[in-house]
C-alpha cells in the first residue's frame, strides 16, 4: 500500500491541507495519507530577499534531512510560501523525480493572488491538481504533452486549471505499474 505523508512547512491552511488529504485518497486509491502534526519551519537560508521567494530545492533538501522520521515512502511539503527554481520565475511545486520527497506552494494557488475574489473550491482544486502532479513526480513520471493530463507542466495558472486531477491514458498504465510493483 502506498503511503503518503503531507508536511506542513510553516503556517498552512489546515482545510487545504485536509482536502488534499482527501483528493490523494481518491486518485490514488489503496493509498494511506496522513497529515502530519509536526510543522517544519521555512528555512531562512532559501529565502532570496531580491525575489522575495523561497528556493524550493533547499526546502527539500531540508525536508531530505528528516529521513527515517516519516512512516511513509513519499513525503509531500506543503508551504504557503512562494516557490522558485533557479531557472524559473516561480513554480508551483518541485519534487525527487523518482524519490521520496515533494513540495507543492499554495501560494499561487489562491485565485486572491491574482486579484480575484476568493474560491476555497478552485483553491483546494487547484492544491490536489499540483499535490497529484508532484506525487507523480515522486513515482518516476516526467512531463506529460497532453495538456489535459496532471502530469502536464504548468507553466501558469491556467495551464492548471485547464489540467484534470487524473492522469491520461498514457501516463496512468505507467502510475498502475509502479504502484503495483510495490504490493
Amino acid at each position: 500500500m502506498l503511503k503518503i505523508a503531507l508536511f506542513p512547512i510553516g503556517q498552512v491552511n489546515a482545510e487545504a491541507l485536509q482536502s488534499v488529504q482527501r483528493g490523494l485518497k481518491r486518485v490514488f486509491s489503496q493509498t494511506e495519507v496522513m497529515v502530519l502534526q509536526t510543522v517544519m519551519p521555512i528555512p531562512r537560508e532559501a529565502y532570496n530577499l531580491s525575489r522575495q521567494q523561497y528556493h524550493s530545492t533547499r526546502i527539500l533538501t531540508e525536508m531530505s534531512n528528516c529521513v527515517g522520521k516519516f512512516e511513509a515512502q513519499h513525503v509531500l511539503g506543503v508551504t504557503e510560501a512562494d516557490l522558485y527554481v533557479s531557472s524559473l520565475n516561480f513554480v508551483f511545486g518541485e519534487a525527487r523525480c523518482p524519490g521520496e520527497f515533494a513540495l507543492v506552494s499554495l501560494c499561487r494557488l489562491k485565485p486572491e493572488f491574482y486579484r480575484k475574489p476568493p474560491n476555497n473550491q478552485l483553491f483546494f482544486e487547484r492544491a490536489l491538481k499540483e499535490a497529484v502532479h508532484e506525487i507523480g513526480h515522486t513515482l518516476g513520471l516526467g512531463h506529460c504533452p497532453n495538456p489535459f493530463c496532471i502530469m502536464f507542466f504548468s507553466n501558469s495558472i491556467n495551464d492548471t486549471d485547464r489540467k484534470r486531477a487524473e492522469f491520461c491514458e498514457e501516463c496512468r498504465p505507467k502510475v498502475l505499474k509502479v504502484l503495483g510493483s510495490r504490493n
